[in-house]
């Protein structure tokens, strides 16, 4: 009855569904791929609600804070801190790949250029500053919620903030409101995320029956290489930030671990973004904070992406048998520091951005990247799970910096664990059937 009861926290079924999903893609490969679009469904549900609650949440978080200013002095601390961690990630990537040496002796084998083809022609379109600035102005107030750019989303939440504080006592009804409508769509998350362990179970099965384990063992060296370094460095930087900030990395790990499982499963952090926005309130840090930090922060402060790119750059540049210097090398974190705003938490994103770091790097051909194209899915789940606890970290560390974070909430939360999390949703659930 004890194992009965374990079973009925989220996170443990999420691990079974995931060990059954690997087993089955394993042995059935056939049968694994064809469960591809459970997942595909679950992420569809989940990105279908993300855009009006990151609207609603920083529009109301906006229209409520007295101090205007903060809004902007608040943006300005998020993104250089974003930069500065970001280029922490860059060098960490170029150093382990110039240390290590993944790519020395490596001969390819079967590679498809064919198959990496779309990934180039994609890279190509990559837009220039002013074309990038541009394009986070969608064509109507509609259109970013139809096309799910959380970019063009947040650029009207923003505005619409700005309005209803303008607006006095009727702007203040009007961020009430937004508060009421972000509420039933949490409801609603609530609902979809207990779908989240046959979501999981048909992205792994997809990935381990599409691509196979066997296709681990050619370049297990490097897949192994990146799984150490994005371990490394959210125990040693972002520890040594979040201790800081006066919390632990670790408690902060266990809190989470739910949202960490459902990644690993999906390969796409976006796909508990509306979960660790809700849990970050929880910890403490202002739904204003919260609502700037965390959507910015999937296209600017892509850790796990941004190790990738200078560790998978170096490794192609080691099979291409080129030697980069260090001039070159070092051209290549402020290229990659560019070509990484394009990414976002969907798988895919960023194999796209890669191609588009090695079409300005001199000497390693961009057809490269199909050595890659066996495992970037398996890496793909290591990038998330950076990309996600880099975020989490980033907005308990702004919060703080603003004086809009709750301490006592901070450490009574990370002490009583995700437990408390799950212990008021089933309350919220149990409320809803009464109320039906």
């Amino acid at each position: 009855m004890k194992a009965l009861g374990f079973l009925r926290h989220l996170w443990v079924q999420v691990l079974v569904a995931i060990t059954l999903a690997v087993l089955v893609g394993a042995i059935w490969p056939k049968f694994g791929n064809d469960l591809k679009p459970l997942g595909d469904a679950f992420i569809a549900l989940i990105k279908m609600l993300i855009a009006v609650v990151i609207f609603c949440t920083v529009s109301a978080g906006i229209a409520k804070m007295s101090d205007l200013k903060k809004v902007g002095i608040v943006g300005v601390k998020t993104l250089v801190y974003f930069e500065v961690i970001s280029t922490f990630a860059l060098l960490i990537g170029l150093l382990v790949g110039h240390f290590l040496h993944p790519g020395e002796g490596f001969v390819p084998q079967n590679v498809d250029v064919k198959a990496a083809q779309a990934y180039i022609t994609q890279a190509k379109h990559q837009t220039t500053l002013v074309d990038y600035l541009l394009h986070l102005i969608p064509k109507t107030f509609v259109g970013a919620f139809a096309d799910g750019d959380l970019l063009q989303v947040l650029v009207l939440a923003i505005l619409t903030g700005f309005a209803c504080s303008r607006l006095g006592e009727f702007g203040a009804r009007c961020a009430t409101a937004l508060d009421m409508v972000v509420k039933v769509f949490f409801s609603m998350i609530h609902i979809v995320v207990k779908a989240a362990p046959i979501g999981a179970f048909g992205a792994m099965a997809y990935t381990v029956g599409h691509f196979g384990l066997k296709a681990l063992v050619p370049l297990g060296l490097l897949v192994g290489e990146f799984f150490l370094t994005g371990v490394l460095f959210v125990l040693i930087v972002l520890g040594a930030v979040a201790a800081t900030a006066k919390f632990s990395i670790l408690r902060f790990l266990n809190y989470i671990r739910e949202e960490i499982l459902i990644v690993l499963g999906t390969s796409s952090s976006e796909t508990v973004l509306p979960q660790i926005m809700e849990k970050l309130e929880r910890l403490g840090a202002s739904k204003s904070v919260v609502g700037l930090v965390v959507p910015t922060g999937y296209s600017f402060n892509l850790d796990g992406t941004n190790i990738y790119m200078t560790l998978a750059t170096l490794f192609l540049a080691q099979v291409s048998h080129v030697d980069l210097t260090w001039p070159q090398m070092l051209s290549i974190i402020g290229i990659s520091m560019l070509t990484s705003k394009g990414a976002s938490g969907v798988t895919g994103a960023g194999f796209i951005t890669l191609a588009a770091t090695l079409a300005v790097t001199p000497g390693v051909p961009v057809e490269s990247i199909a050595i890659l194209i066996g495992v970037d899915r398996f890496m793909s789940l290591i990038r998330a799970q950076v990309n996600l606890i880099g975020n989490g970290v980033a907005t308990l560390v702004v919060a703080g910096w603003e004086g809009e974070l709750d301490r006592n909430a901070l450490e009574r939360e990370l002490l009583a664990g995700p437990g408390l999390v799950e212990a008021d949703r089933d309350r919220e659930d149990v409320l809803e059937e009464d109320a039906v």
